[in-house]
């Protein structure tokens, strides 16, 4: 993997263009924030390494992995696959820590297993949870402060999606697809789940829900864990081949990018007839949006607006990674009793990234302040996106700030109108 590394850093020419997009960077103005420092510090991995591995390791996990510097980059550097690559020499050299090894090889890999952690914390989680508004993501867990911060949170479900709903295989003349709900709508915004079948359903499309389909494995990779990520992409790649499908969809804009671009990356790790099989996945892979406005080709006429305004955050996986923009505008511009209006910015990254927001929350926090600010500007009832993370984002600096702003997801939206 070192050698992989030397091959890719080459083509970095140090031009500093990164710093003008990193949102991390924009808050600490530190050059080990940025991605140029960041190769400086790789072109001398092994070194670095046996100097002072923890050190290492904390510079590169400061860090979105949001994409703004590889979709700016003027030499085409692949920057997500060297940072996701370092991780991952970093974490075999250093190893992983207890909790990060449980859940990424012994949780996650067990759904089932899973969702009782999830419903036995579901049963219990009142008395840990206080309620700032009458929003949904609105709850602080004061006995949790030291783990979760003052972080505003939603509650977990009563019961998992796909625990709910088993499997489920509905052929349809009009074609088939893969449902692929991602983890944080299985376990948290179960009713966007919901959603989801309910409009498919609506359209008439053939639906494929694999029993137990397991997470993504974006965790695991972005921890550095290669071992999980693969061990995970394994066992949903042996469900989805249990049945025939036109095309995978996601709501979760991270699931899809993660599908779609790094289990193609890395699919020489695995044996030729996976291989193959990922090869063939990726290449049905869309956004759900993208789906219903390129492929369904919805109804898609502007209707009558009123005084609500929605607006709509890009996240930086749909946009950046899959190129998906302009289709879930086209369906929020088409919603009755709405009026869309762009806001500044709209794909600066909301700074969640995943386990970035969990060990880099100041960071974190500072950089979605800018993301509220942009969005309240423009004063809408409703900020819009396409990816769960970024909604616990969105919803935890709303709330914090006392903003009447609601956050939906695209697709819930639509879904309000059939």
């Amino acid at each position: 993997m070192l050698m992989e590394l030397d091959d890719l850093l080459i083509s970095c020419m140090r031009c500093g263009f990164c710093q003008s997009v990193c949102p991390v960077y924009g808050e600490t103005f530190l050059e080990a924030d940025v991605t140029r420092g960041k190769i400086a510090l790789l072109e001398d991995l092994a070194h670095e390494l046996t100097a002072d591995a923890e050190k290492v390791n904390q510079r590169l996990n400061r860090c979105l992995l949001c994409g703004s510097c590889e979709t700016n980059c003027p030499s085409g550097v692949s920057i997500i696959d060297i940072f996701l690559r370092a991780r991952a020499v970093v974490a075999g050299y250093k190893g992983l820590g207890l909790i990060k090894k449980t859940i990424f090889r012994f949780v996650l890999p067990r759904p089932r297993l899973f969702n009782f952690f999830i419903r036995i914390s579901s049963l219990f989680q009142g008395p840990f949870l206080k309620k700032q508004s009458e929003k949904p993501g609105a709850f602080t867990s004061p006995i949790l402060t030291p783990f979760l911060g003052r972080r505003h949170i939603p509650k977990l479900s009563n019961k998992s999606f796909s625990s709910i709903y088993g499997e489920i295989d509905e052929p349809s003349e009009l074609g088939k697809v893969a449902l692929f709900p991602g983890c944080v709508p299985d376990k948290v915004f179960t009713k966007l789940s919901d959603t989801c079948l309910k409009v498919l359903r609506h359209h008439k499309v053939g639906i494929y829900l694999a029993r137990d389909l397991v997470c993504c494995g974006i965790p695991a990779l972005a921890s550095g864990d290669f071992k999980a990520f693969v061990e995970l992409t394994k066992i949903n790649l042996d469900l989805l081949a249990k049945s025939s499908f036109d095309y995978l969809v996601s709501p979760c804009a991270t699931c899809a990018s993660n599908i779609k671009e790094n289990w193609h990356r890395f699919s020489d790790s695995f044996e030729s007839k996976q291989s193959s099989l990922i090869e063939e996945i990726c290449a049905k892979t869309m956004d759900l949006t993208a789906y219903l406005v390129k492929i369904l080709r919805v109804d898609l006429k502007p209707k009558a607006s009123d005084n609500k305004v929605v607006t709509y955050h890009d996240p930086c996986h749909l946009n950046k990674s899959l190129g998906v923009s302009a289709e879930p505008r086209e369906l929020l511009k088409s919603l009755p009793g709405y009026q869309f209006k762009e806001m500044p910015e709209a794909d600066r990254c909301c700074g969640n990234g995943g386990s970035f927001n969990l060990f880099n929350y100041p960071i974190s926090k500072k950089i979605g302040q800018v993301k509220r600010d942009n969005i309240v500007s423009v004063k809408p009832s409703t900020v819009a996106t396409s990816c769960p993370a970024c909604m616990l984002q969105l919803m935890d600096l709303l709330s914090q700030n006392k903003d009447d702003i609601e956050v939906k997801h695209v697709i819930e939206l639509y879904a309000e109108t059939l």
